[in-house]
Parts: C-alpha cells; sequence; structure tokens
C-alpha cells in the first residue's frame, strides 16, 4: 500500500476538479484558482495520476470557510498537501474526534491553535 492508498481509504469520499467545478457552480479553471490559492487543497490518485480533493472540504452551501486559514497555517508548518489531508481526517482523541469534523463544527480557534503547535 502505498501513501496516498492509505490516504485514499482515510478521507473516504473524494471529488475530481470537474466535480467540485459542478458542486460549486463554477468553471474549473475557478477551481484550479481555489487550490493555487489554498481554499482547497488537492492530491493526485489512482493509477490516472487524477487530481481529487475530499468532499468534506464542501459543505451544503460551498467551500468549507475555516479551511484556508487551517491549510495556511498548517502549510507555514512545512506539511505537504497530502500531509495536511492526512493531520484533517486523522482521529485525535484530545479533541475528541477528526480536526475537519472540528472545523465542520465551528470550532476553527482550537484547530489552528493545535495546527500552531506543529510547526514548533
Amino acid at each position: 500500500m502505498t501513501q496516498t492508498d492509505d490516504l485514499e481509504a482515510l478521507v473516504g469520499n473524494w471529488l475530481t476538479l470537474p466535480e467540485v467545478a459542478e458542486r460549486l457552480d463554477v468553471i474549473v479553471t475557478r477551481v484550479h484558482r481555489m487550490i493555487k490559492e489554498r481554499h482547497l487543497v488537492d492530491v493526485r490518485l489512482g493509477e490516472g495520476n487524477v487530481r481529487y480533493v475530499p468532499a468534506e472540504f464542501l459543505t451544503d452551501t460551498g467551500l468549507l470557510k475555516s479551511l484556508r486559514g487551517t491549510v495556511m497555517v498548517l502549510d507555514d508548518a512545512g506539511f505537504s498537501d497530502a500531509e495536511i489531508i492526512r493531520w484533517l481526517f486523522t482521529e485525535d482523541e484530545s479533541l475528541p474526534g477528526r480536526p475537519i469534523d472540528a472545523l465542520h463544527a465551528g470550532r476553527k480557534t482550537e484547530i489552528r491553535r493545535r495546527a500552531q503547535v506543529l510547526a514548533w
């Protein structure tokens, strides 16, 4: 099993960039810009090396708003995109739960504080 295989299983529900564009009702190049501007994070998966975004980065109303700041903190800590996704989707007994779930629950300050600690 490769590093992306276990990441694929850890996240479970993925969207291709065209699927993200469809869900957000934007053109695919806008999704590329969202990734470049760190509103989203993607990884390449599978034999086709296709770019995917975790489905939980989106909400019923659009992007998960608290994601960008958290991604930027982890990025500043030297995390790769795959490592950012892995951290967000890995269970943390001290939360309890996963950081991505805490972000969905509106607990961005707590999650960003934890992410900042990782930089030290």
